[in-house]
């Protein structure tokens, strides 16, 4: 598989691993693509699994519609439906930032289709809520609201590509990630479609904006944090656990940035291989 389509959106995918192997769908976040999770994937491949990582919604070249209706949370979900509905059989789900909103929604909404989840860094939006009105949680997600101001932020990168490099930088990234940043997210043009995913965010929360289904994950399920992001209190952290109805391990990695799949991979994979290989003993 290189790609799927829905609603007239083709998504590029990326593949790998034995063909035959055990499904894993990975999930990206921002500001990143596929390529995000180039360091994991050896070492599930090498343990025998198959993995798919799209390109979501407002990153692949042939899936980047017009206005923040079409990046609400119902559409970003449906698109991961008909990716696993292309594979042909429940996945292991494993997510990062907003690949793990889009993945606890999948598996609220639809836990037919995953057999497990590893949530990296985002953790429930339950317990983000949550967090945001009795911790730290909003002074750290300040730039929400930077980020809904229409073409701001694009107008700016358009005219000093380099703005959010230190921005970036001080969240963890290193100089390697930041070059991709500009060759796959600003200089090909998807930083408006990455973009619309937080300003469709408040209508995601009007009801024929989410996707259906119990507020509650009733998957076995593997969330991880690290003390050094900035993006994620340990309010929000720790409180992912009240909203797993099933078997629940929280990870914590000491001293690692929010880039968990750049920074620490192979303890990354090690981590995704504990909860899959668990699911089938």
């Amino acid at each position: 598989m290189k790609s799927f389509v829905r609603d007239g959106l083709s998504f590029d995918v990326t593949t790998g691993g034995p063909v035959d192997g055990r499904p894993v769908v990975l999930l990206h976040g921002f500001p990143q693509r596929a390529t995000a999770w180039r360091e994991v994937e050896p070492v599930l491949h090498a343990a025998g699994l198959r993995t798919y990582a799209p390109d979501q919604r407002g990153y692949s070249p042939h899936a980047r519609p017009k206005g923040r209706w079409n990046y609400r949370m119902r559409d970003l979900v449906g698109d991961v439906v008909a990716l696993v509905e292309e594979i042909g059989e429940p996945v292991h789900l494993v997510c990062h930032d907003w690949g793990a909103i889009v993945g606890w929604g999948l598996t609220t909404s639809r836990p037919d289709l995953v057999r497990t989840l590893t949530a990296v860094s985002v953790p429930h939006p339950g317990a983000m809520a949550r967090a945001t009105m009795t911790s730290t949680q909003a002074l750290r997600s300040w730039y929400f609201a930077l980020f809904n101001v229409p073409f701001l932020v694009d107008g700016i990168v358009n005219a000093r590509p380099h703005v959010l490099d230190g921005w970036l930088r001080g969240s963890g990234m290193t100089d390697e990630q930041l070059e991709r940043f500009h060759r796959e997210i600003v200089a090909d043009g998807a930083l408006s479609g990455a973009l619309a995913w937080y300003r469709a965010l408040p209508l995601s929360l009007l009801p024929s904006g989410r996707p259906s289904g119990s507020r509650q994950v009733t998957v076995p399920t593997t969330y991880v944090w690290s003390t050094g992001d900035s993006a994620i209190s340990r309010a929000a952290a720790e409180a992912c656990d009240e909203f797993v109805e099933a078997d629940y391990r929280y990870v914590e990695l000491d001293g690692v940035s929010h880039w968990i799949p750049e920074e620490v991979p192979a303890v990354l994979a090690e981590i995704i291989l504990e909860r899959v290989d668990g699911a089938h003993e």
